[in-house]
């Protein structure tokens, strides 16, 4: 018990640590003339992922779940992954954030992860949505959130990458003129 609380604070602080990040990017970028695309569909990712946490806690404490017999090796992959995490958000710098924040005039980052994938932080996201729970057997919440993270997925994925498109483009996005830099 005491190896997932403390890997669920350390994760959680983690995440809050991340929110701090994407609220300075999304102040930066905003200043230099971004703006949100998909906002209407934020909170519903917002209360996916604390929906996830509080899930995966009451799966492994109320039902009192064990570590699986392949925690090591799952625990290695997690970390993995936490690197990739990290690769995610360096290489994207002030552009790297939890909701679609789309500079116009700017292409998409194609150093680091995102030379190699699209979507390197989806990956991340993914993985960690299964592998956190199966690290403590509670297969419950990895299968309910790992379809509930593909839904969210199915519908932001596709908003962000038209967005992305049409802001490289000139394109009109969401009913907004981009102004090209001189």
């Amino acid at each position: 018990m005491e190896i997932f609380l403390f890997l669920i604070i350390l994760v959680i602080f983690q995440r809050i640590f991340e929110l701090i990040i994407a609220k300075r990017n999304e102040r930066r970028m905003k200043q230099l003339g971004a703006y949100e695309v998909g906002a209407s569909h934020y909170p519903f990712m917002i209360l996916l992922h604390v929906g996830f946490f509080a899930s995966l806690m009451v799966e492994v404490i109320i039902f009192e779940r064990t570590l699986s017999p392949f925690f090591v090796y799952l625990f290695v992959f997690f970390m993995l992954v936490q690197l990739l995490r990290i690769w995610c958000i360096l290489s994207l710098g002030m552009y790297w954030n939890t909701k679609i924040i789309v500079l116009p005039g700017t292409k998409p980052v194609k150093t680091g992860p995102y030379a190699f994938f699209k979507h390197p932080n989806y990956f991340v996201v993914c993985c960690e949505i299964i592998i956190m729970p199966i690290m403590f057997q509670a297969y419950v919440t990895a299968f309910i959130f790992s379809i509930l993270n593909f839904i969210m997925l199915s519908i932001r994925i596709p908003l962000e990458e038209k967005a992305l498109s049409e802001a490289a483009n000139g394109e009109y996005v969401l009913d907004k003129k981009i102004q090209h830099p001189s």
